[in-house]
């Protein structure tokens, strides 16, 4: 039985209560796409805290974890604040440039066509950077969620079989047809890839809680108007950068209405998401009504397409696609580990790598390390590190760079 500790005692009954708990709130994972990693994975609402701490009845993690997995919220809207802060370096737009080609999707820009509306693409924008969303969902059948940026707004509908995508900015349409099973009661966001509300990444990390983590109540707190609780989520093992996950859930609905990833390293907050008006009042029909503009470009999508699948954009699989991609470890400290066949110090900046002088440029990003492995280069962000080694093996995981090297000696 996974570890949840409480002020309160927990029996064996409550145990199995509580697995059955996870189950359930598992199946409504949103898979953290934009965080280009499978920890799923922001300093930008004040601490939880900030809005007073309401005087609320005692509950245990466990009945906290079943309240998020029963929650049946089916219409709401309001406005939330997302913010990342990954550590990457910065690189004057190039990073949200290489994310978006990464999708290979209609709007990836891959082939030099597709649509700038294109949310594989577009919503790539939420791995870095202060944003703000305007959310709004009326059963399984009906989400909206705009993105609002500087003199510009992008808007992804779904609207029954329709799903569009508006922006603003190029006056640019893209269209596509939800399959039969896309909507799911409870929703916040019409692309089930995308996480964009508290929820999204809550149902997440909950996955993780496991023999490994530590789950505990801690206080109340006050977000967007509403009394809520905080879930805290721990690595018990040593060697993770994550530090905590604090989540606050709604004291009256169990929807999660702030997500906070915090590193091991201290300082601010590397996930950090938040509502800042949330309402409970089922939206108006007409919010989820979408016509083309005159004059705007519209493309068309594949009709009934999969939505993505594995965290990743383009729906490919990842695993299936790195040939004797393996995970080692366990919990928090599972480390993802492949061959890429290249030889001669990727991309360490050595002469002659297969890299060449891109190798040398991203070699300045990382850290050389030596160890009974032979030699490679550790890439860190404050959450994911990546040891490449001159051989062309990876090892990457929300683990420390001591971690990456023993994991590198072990499997010498």
């Amino acid at each position: 039985m996974a570890p949840i500790d409480s002020d309160d005692n927990t029996t064996a009954g409550e145990g199995e209560e509580l697995r059955a708990g996870r189950r359930k709130a598992a199946r409504y994972v949103v898979p953290v796409a934009v965080m280009g990693v499978a920890a799923a994975t922001i300093g930008l609402v004040p601490a939880l805290a900030d809005s007073g701490d309401p005087d609320l009845p005692k509950i245990t993690a466990q009945q906290l974890i079943e309240k998020i997995a029963t929650s049946d919220v089916e219409q709401m809207s309001g406005t939330v604040r997302i913010n990342t802060d990954l550590g990457l370096p910065d690189l004057g737009g190039l990073e949200s440039g290489l994310l978006s080609g990464m999708s290979a999707g209609p709007g990836s820009g891959g082939d030099g066509e597709g649509s700038a509306a294109d949310p594989s693409a577009k919503l790539t924008e939420l791995v870095s950077g202060s944003h703000t969303l305007r959310v709004a969902a009326d059963g399984p059948d009906r989400q909206k969620l705009s993105l609002l940026e500087n003199a510009a707004e992008y808007s992804l509908v779904h609207n029954g079989e329709d799903v569009w995508g508006y922006d603003s900015k190029s006056n640019e349409v893209y269209h596509s047809t939800a399959p039969a099973d896309e909507g799911r009661p409870g929703r916040g966001t019409p692309d089930k890839d995308v996480p964009a509300t508290p929820k999204d990444f809550a149902e997440q990390a909950l996955k993780a809680v496991d023999d490994t983590t530590s789950v505990t109540v801690r206080g109340t707190a006050q977000v967007a108007g509403r009394d809520a609780y905080r879930l805290v989520v721990e690595p018990k093992q040593d060697g993770s950068t994550v530090g905590a996950i604090t989540v606050a859930v709604d004291a009256e609905t169990g929807l999660p209405l702030k997500f906070t990833l915090t590193p091991a390293s201290g300082g601010a907050a590397v996930v950090d998401v938040g509502f800042t008006q949330v309402s409970f009042a089922k939206p108006e029909a007409s919010t989820f009504d979408f016509t083309p503009p005159e004059g705007a470009k519209v493309t068309e999508g594949d009709t009934g397409a999969k939505a993505p699948e594995h965290g990743r954009p383009d729906g490919g699989d990842l695993a299936g696609e790195l040939e004797g991609l393996k995970v080692i470890g366990e919990g928090w400290n599972s480390i993802a580990t492949f061959d890429t066949g290249a030889r001669g110090g990727l991309p360490t900046g050595s002469p002659g790598g297969d890299l060449g002088g891109l190798g040398g440029f991203l070699g300045s990003f990382g850290d050389q390390v030596k160890g009974d492995f032979g030699s490679g280069t550790v890439f860190k962000t404050r959450l994911v590190n990546a040891l490449i080694t001159d051989d062309g093996k990876v090892y990457a995981g929300a683990v420390t760079k001591d971690a990456l090297v023993k994991a590198a000696d072990a499997a010498r």
